[in-house]
């Protein structure tokens, strides 16, 4: 008996296509004849089999290594091509290279200075003018002055080095959070074809040297927490020393690097938090780990930072325009200045005569003139003011309150003057005595007016002032250029001080004194002697009274904290516009939003339990844990910019920009990957993924290239009429 044939499943209409339907046409169980008529069994039905998981296209894999070298060099060749493109033009001064261009000539000729930013970025350009061959005799008076012959592409060349340096920084910063080529080569393109980061790297300027240190601490700090499973390695030493190394040039150039600093010790609280929480690891190992992150990301670079203020004190030897910011004790080492390697009595004793200078920065010597203020302006009596320059009429000669005794007899003893004594300061050229009294000031409401009264020496009890030595007990002599001193008038209880408003053309511009009745401590209230006649007392040399290097480099803070504004006007037809590609700032802030949603949503999912493949949790930890920092990093350059009183200009955000360019490449190649996972085979899901990159890149480079051809145009116009 011949057995039965087995029955042929029926052909499914579309090739490939299965029912998951157990017996339904198209099933894969064979049907075998019935028992008793000869067909066989179809057994149990078989079990629906588990739907497989959806898979992410073949990019969210780890880039081939070896594209990785080829996709770093096009970085590099694209960066620096676009930085150094016609570097020399124009061939003048242009914006705040008036400023740093200038500040490179000084270190060159070893003149003293002053700026409101640390030295550091002003000691490079300066290193690299004079390695370059430029002589620092270019004066730098404005923008739009002719370099003529003065060789100054040494010094726009280093600031377009470092500034093309910022690339590759970047785009290994974000290789290295997110394991992505694309993501990495995006956020490169981005910063590539941006025509504000280029031109801000192609002029005499810090913004391209503080962000060159600034993303070299940013690297240094995500390569050094890759190296965590491998503590006290060779390359989680180096990683952690480059950090700290990078942390002290990015403060040295400027103070914005402070929020470098911070990005740096939030990451490094969050590691030594979940080290301590490690079981496994013993109290002895944590303590290891914290002095490791003490010596490298604390003590190294305050000792670099204090080395690069050594260098500059050391260099900067010749008395220059910074020379009036700072105290008399620091102008006394400078070659040149009036103080120089000059003696004086030590100790201040009645009947000497002295100069007072404001400790306020820019602050003037206690200066009183024959004219008085006029009708009107409180009392009229004779002007007390505040005057920068050296000048007869600051000499005061310090008298006892209750005596008219000549003091330059020689047959009378010499009585040192000390802290908490009452006294009159009588002016030497117009004989008459501080004063003060209930009027209101000329310019400051609420203080009260300062003049010189009395006829000869004679006035009234409103002369008389109580001299204070800041930090001294009773009884201390007092001593010339060291000792700070206030003076408190007796009668009213105020205290003398500048308010560094200029007066008006009857004070003849010099700054304003008055007499506040705000007992609060500041330079504006503080003075200090500076020059010192007294023919009773033995003379020193002021080398035995200059400051030391802690007191320079602290003294040196506070003048910079308390700031200095500059401007310049560009009287060229030739001018250089700061223009970011909008298409690359507007994708960016986009970027920021978007990049909160999907945090918010990708938390809320994880919250909840959704069982995600293992593609999705390494999308999820590229979003949280890189994007984290890299959002982090934009908030510390961004936000306290609300909280800043002075001006802000265009460049201030560009550190923010860096960190929101990041954050656009990793968000965007988490975007593309997730969406195109939903496309079936991967080769389709891989052309969805390319069309979008791709697209964000021709919409990067549209722009700029519409920008480069409307230049060039410009140019052959203005080349055809002329």
């Amino acid at each position: 008996m011949r057995a039965p044939r087995p029955v042929r499943p029926p052909r499914t209409p579309y090739p490939g296509l299965r029912s998951s339907r157990p017996g339904a046409a198209g099933s894969t169980a064979l049907r075998m004849p019935a028992a008793g008529r000869g067909q066989a069994d179809p057994g149990p039905p078989r079990q629906r089999e588990p739907r497989q998981p959806r898979r992410l296209p073949p990019h969210s894999a780890a880039s081939p290594a070896a594209a990785r070298p080829a996709a770093l060099a096009l970085v590099i060749l694209l960066s620096f091509a676009s930085r150094f493109h016609r570097l020399a033009e124009p061939p003048h001064v242009c914006w705040d290279e008036t400023h740093f261009g200038k500040m490179g000539s000084y270190y060159i000729n070893r003149t003293f200075f002053f700026d409101v930013h640390p030295p550091l970025g002003k000691m490079l350009i300066g290193l690299a003018g004079y390695l370059s061959g430029y002589d620092g005799t270019f004066p730098f008076q404005k923008p739009g002055d002719r370099y003529e012959q003065h060789n100054y592409v040494g010094m726009r060349g280093f600031c377009a080095f470092l500034g093309s340096c910022l690339v590759p920084l970047v785009y290994l910063t974000v290789l290295e959070l997110s394991k992505s080529l694309p993501a990495a080569l995006l956020t490169a393109f981005l910063l590539i074809f941006d025509t504000g980061c280029i031109t801000l790297s192609q002029y005499i300027l810090l913004d391209p040297i503080l962000m060159f240190f600034l993303m070299g601490a940013v690297l240094s700090m995500v390569k050094c927490n890759s190296c965590a499973d491998r503590p006290f390695s060779a390359s989680w030493w180096f990683w952690m020393s480059l950090t700290g190394v990078s942390l002290a040039g990015a403060m040295g150039v400027k103070f914005v690097g402070l929020f470098v600093v911070l990005l740096v010790g939030l990451n490094t609280m969050h590691d030594l938090w979940d080290l301590l929480g490690n079981l496994s690891l013993s109290l002895v190992m944590f303590g290891k780990h914290l002095l490791a992150r003490v010596l490298c990301l604390i003590l190294l670079p305050v000792a670099l930072y204090t080395a690069v203020f050594a260098v500059h004190f050391t260099v900067l030897n010749k008395s220059g325009p910074g020379d009036g910011f700072f105290s008399s004790a620091f102008q006394s080492q400078l070659i040149g200045n009036n103080l120089h390697n000059i003696s004086v009595p030590e100790h201040l004793a009645y009947g000497s005569v002295v100069t007072m200078k404001n400790l306020r920065m820019a602050g003037g010597y206690l200066h009183s003139h024959w004219h008085l203020y006029p009708e009107g302006v409180g009392a009229r009596q004779q002007q007390v003011t505040a005057y920068l320059h050296k000048d007869l009429n600051n000499f005061w000669i310090i008298k006892k309150h209750d005596s008219d005794t000549d003091l330059s007899d020689p047959s009378i003893p010499v009585e040192f003057l000390r802290h908490g004594d009452i006294i009159r300061l009588e002016h030497k050229e117009t004989s008459r005595n501080l004063h003060s009294h209930q009027h209101e000031a000329p310019l400051t409401r609420k203080h009260f007016q300062v003049t010189a009264y009395g006829i000869n020496g004679t006035g009234d009890s409103n002369d008389f002032w109580r001299i204070e030595v800041v930090g001294r007990k009773a009884e201390k002599l007092i001593r010339v250029l060291r000792s700070q001193v206030r003076l408190t008038h007796v009668a009213t209880g105020c205290i003398l001080g500048s308010s560094g408003k200029i007066l008006p053309k009857w004070g003849w511009e010099q700054l304003e004194v008055t007499c506040t009745p705000y007992l609060k401590e500041t330079p504006n209230s503080l003075w200090n002697f500076e020059d010192h006649i007294n023919p009773k007392l033995p003379n020193i040399s002021l080398d035995v009274l200059k400051p030391s290097f802690a007191e320079i480099l602290l003294e040196s803070h506070m003048v910079m904290i308390q700031g200095l504004r500059f401007s310049g006007v560009n009287e060229t037809d030739y001018r250089v516009y700061l223009l970011g590609n909008p298409v690359i700032w507007w994708l960016n802030l986009i970027t920021i939003g978007l990049y909160l949603l999907i945090t918010v949503s990708t938390a809320v999912a994880l919250k909840r339990g959704v069982q995600l493949t293992s593609e999705l949790k390494e999308l999820s930890r590229v979003v949280l844990r890189g994007g984290g920092q890299i959002m982090l990093g934009w908030l510390l350059h961004y936000l306290p910019f609300f909280m800043m009183g002075r001006v802000l200009y265009f460049h201030h955000y560009f550190p923010a920009m860096l960190f929101s360019s990041m954050l656009t490449g990793i968000t965007w190649d988490t975007l593309l990957k997730f969406f195109a996972g939903f496309w079936t085979p991967s080769t389709t899901a891989r052309k969805v993924y390319g069309a979008g990159f791709l697209a964000l890149v021709l919409l990067i480079i549209y722009r700029k290239c519409s920008h480069c051809m409307s230049h060039w145009f410009t140019e052959v116009m203005y080349m055809q009429e002329g």
